[in-house]
């Protein structure tokens, strides 16, 4: 797949394209849709299909101090669009100045002139410009004095069950599946991403406690704004992932905590992961970590014997949730 940053850079080979916009955070079921549907306009035109999406996010431009924890990363979130098909992905800088263009001025500077499109691919919810004024009937009317199509794909529906945050038909969204990471709730947050939510980052140096208790953690850290799971124990895995493709080289089961080490009167939020029946040393690796189920939350200790304890009740309960036993 092509990528790329800024209009600028925008190859002049790409011909007429089939384009899909949006922030695509989580690339969750609904979106998975969505891009889907552009693949298929594409395949059926002979065109590329091309993906763009902004950064920073634009809430944190348009209402400093509100960025949403982010769900994917550019890079993983690149990975995955090119699983599903997409040809091309254009990352566009959302600036003050970008804010501030109208919709119009987005049709013909960006669509137009830049991504030369024949077909755009949308949500039905879809906004565009200044103060979001452009919606995809806007869109519309000016694909017919442009001379590109658009469709607006209606929004996708998850059933959910007692185990969720709420029950009964829900919109599957971005939002809904940050607040099932924030509550610790990892298979409602699965079933709408349709796969275990990841988090990525840096295996770095940590006060390597866990080794003198017989149990050594990768300790990994994740860009600022990164969507981490409530403060607990979680079943899951560790991802080992190549650093200039994004390719996953291997990946191993996990015990996961996520906290401050209460025992230990720790301050500093950390994720680490301790795997299953691996030999080895990862610092300075990138990786991914996979929440598959929260077994329990973080607790405080009385003393170390207590916390191995808890640990080893941790590992045995990660094998038996990832059917290892």
């Amino acid at each position: 797949m092509l990528r790329w940053r800024g209009l600028e850079a925008t190859p002049g080979d790409l011909g007429r394209t089939v384009v899909t916009v949006g922030m695509y955070d989580g690339v969750h079921r609904g979106h998975q849709e969505l891009i889907g549907t552009a693949v298929a306009r594409a395949r059926s035109t002979g065109r590329p299909c091309l993906l763009l999406t902004f950064d920073p996010h634009p809430s944190e431009v348009v209402r400093p101090g509100s960025h949403p924890a982010i769900l994917t990363s550019m890079d993983r979130k690149a990975e995955l669009v090119a699983g599903l098909g997409v040809d091309a992905m254009c990352v566009l800088p959302f600036t003050p100045e970008f804010m501030r263009m109208s919709p119009e001025t987005f049709t013909h500077t960006v669509l137009v002139e830049h991504l030369h499109v024949a077909s755009v691919v949308v949500g039905e919810n879809f906004t565009y410009g200044h103060r979001a004024a452009g919606t995809v009937a806007t869109l519309t009317q000016e694909g017919r004095r442009f001379g590109f199509t658009v469709e607006g794909v209606p929004l996708a529906n998850l059933t959910t069950g007692p185990d969720t945050l709420t029950t009964g038909e829900i919109t599957i969204s971005s939002t809904y599946i940050r607040a099932c990471v924030a509550a610790g709730d990892m298979a409602p947050a699965a079933r709408a991403l349709g796969r275990p939510h990841r988090i990525e980052g840096i295996v770095v140096r940590g006060d390597r406690r866990g080794r003198e208790l017989g149990y050594p953690t990768a300790n990994v850290e994740s860009p600022p704004y990164t969507a981490v799971p409530a403060d607990g124990v979680y079943a899951g895995s560790l991802v080992i992932r190549d650093p200039r493709s994004g390719a996953t080289v291997s990946s191993a089961p996990a015990a996961i905590s996520v906290g401050t080490n209460p025992t230990f009167q720790g301050s500093r939020r950390t994720v680490e992961a301790f795997l299953l029946d691996f030999e080895g040393d990862l610092y300075g690796e990138h990786v991914g970590v996979e929440f598959v189920q929260r077994l329990r939350p973080m607790l405080a200790f009385a003393g170390v014997g207590e916390l191995v304890a808890a640990m080893d009740r941790d590992v045995a309960d990660t094998r038996a949730v990832l059917g290892l036993d």
